[in-house]
């Protein structure tokens, strides 16, 4: 089962509710202990102000844990992008006929990693990891028989750029992998509950506390959410979108034989 943490609308509603409820009860705690003191309060503060900043502290590691990874994922988007254009490349010092199957393999492989980056958990995505792995295995068997045939510096150079497009694809589902440890979230909604409560007990009058309870949550859920959104591969609104292999697919070559049939249809 999915963590809410991949689920960062979820994540908003149940942090409001979890955060205001730990203010309720710092506050029904508070009602019951004798009222503090000038001294005891000045201290209270002190705990509370560090609480604050130490939980503003986790926040922002979180997010640049998450904006890192968002980048690499990033990276690794536009990497797939220059592997598989240069392969395309590459592949036209094969045998004429091995060129064309490469191309036509390439062109459909690239058509499933940009469905990749765009598709949803499920078995849409289980559907194009399988024909992924299928092309690729196609793709290798592809270069195999001419490389053996022709063992020279020219067809290593062709075996190099496919063994890149493999590995690229590899690098990008480990990225895809790569989120924000359930340890992390656990500290800061440890200590997010910790200072509800601490605010809660530290209000002096019920009208105060029912007014400023709600802020302190929403705040602190709203940046919970961001950060889930960020580290949400596929379920967040903000997304790494395939614009560098979109690009690659409109601007490679049409394949030899549609080349061939204009070329007729002009003459």
């Amino acid at each position: 089962m999915n963590s809410p943490t991949h689920y960062p609308l979820l994540l908003f509603a149940l942090s409001c509710i979890v955060l205001w409820l730990s203010a309720r009860i710092g506050w029904s705690l508070r009602k019951r202990q004798i009222a503090l003191d000038a001294e005891l309060r000045e201290d209270f503060g002190f705990i509370l102000a560090a609480t604050l900043t130490l939980l503003g502290l986790i926040i922002g590691f979180s997010f640049s844990m998450a904006t890192s990874r968002y980048d690499q994922r990033k990276n690794y988007e536009e990497a797939e992008a220059n592997a598989i254009g240069t392969e395309y490349v590459r592949a036209d010092l094969l045998p004429p006929a091995d060129a064309a199957t490469v191309h036509a393999l390439l062109r459909d492989y690239l058509d499933q990693r940009v469905l990749f980056y765009m598709a949803g958990d499920g078995q849409e995505l289980q559907q194009i990891n399988a024909r992924t792995a299928q092309l690729q295995t196609e793709l290798w068997t592809a270069i195999r028989a001419p490389a053996l045939a022709q063992p020279t510096p020219v067809m290593a150079l062709v075996v190099s750029g496919m063994n890149d497009v493999l590995n690229s694809q590899g690098y990008t589902q480990a990225g895809y992998w790569n989120r924000i440890p359930t340890a992390a979230w656990g500290l800061m909604a440890m200590i997010a509950i910790g200072c509800n409560l601490l605010v809660g007990y530290g209000s002096r009058s019920a009208k105060a506390g029912y007014k400023l309870f709600p802020i302190l949550p929403i705040i602190v859920s709203i940046a919970f959410m961001l950060i889930a959104d960020i580290d949400s591969p596929r379920r967040g609104i903000i997304r790494v979108s395939p614009q560098n292999l979109i690009g690659l697919a409109e601007s490679l070559p049409p394949p030899s034989g549609i080349r061939m049939q204009t070329a007729t249809g002009l003459n």
